[in-house]
């Protein structure tokens, strides 16, 4: 869930004397989950920086990991926009763990990727998707003043849910081999059509619907 660094790419080169390439492939939405009978479903990016960092302390705050995961780094780098995560903020073992403990705490709130809680043909997240809901997020692009919008397809694809992140790959190859024709299968049709199939929203080609 990110490319490489000016440094990173320094430092490939200064081992391999070349700089690998990266590019986007499909984006994908971190989606704020809450409890079946929690009150409050409506947020704006700026409550929830502050229930993250831990200025606002009301309710528990579940992330899939303390610091690893791509979810976490995406929170600190542009919710938190490098700050550390309050007191109030707890790490689960994986996404999994953070749905199943917010289908059981009424008071808690969760964030994990948006393909593990929306898919409608996995029987596992439809039994979940009776005890969560997906918070609404305010939106700011291609909506209404004062409108507010739930992860999906859609609204990943029109700017529409503020919390999106894009899926890189990285190729280390050089030459023409099995790395650079596995990133051209990605990046063209057949391999765009899996992200879509998979809840994501491929980068390089757009599936409308007409």
């Amino acid at each position: 869930a990110k490319g490489l660094t000016r440094e990173e790419s320094t430092f490939f080169e200064s081992k391999i004397s070349y700089k690998p390439q990266f590019g986007i492939l499909a984006y994908d939405a971190v989606s704020v989950i809450i409890n079946v009978n929690a009150t409050d479903s409506i947020f704006t990016v700026a409550q929830i920086k502050d229930k993250l960092s831990g200025k606002d302390t009301l309710g528990y705050i579940v992330l899939d990991g303390k610091s690893a995961t791509s979810t976490v780094r995406f929170l600190i780098d542009s919710v938190l926009k490098g700050a550390a995560p309050g007191k109030n903020v707890m790490a689960a073992n994986g996404s999994k763990a953070v749905v199943d403990y917010v289908s059981k705490n009424e008071h808690a709130i969760g964030f994990v990727g948006s393909s593990w809680v929306t898919n409608d043909q996995d029987p596992e997240q439809v039994a979940y998707q009776k005890k969560i809901r997906f918070a609404l997020m305010e939106c700011k692009y291609n909506c209404d003043s004062g409108s507010f919008a739930k992860p999906s397809q859609a609204t990943i694809t029109y700017a529409q849910y503020p919390l999106v992140r894009p899926l890189y790959y990285i190729l280390k190859e050089n030459s023409t081999g099995l790395g650079s024709g596995f990133t051209n299968f990605l990046n063209l049709e057949r391999g765009q059509l899996i992200f879509r199939r998979s809840y994501l929203v491929p980068a390089t080609m757009y599936f409308g619907v007409r």
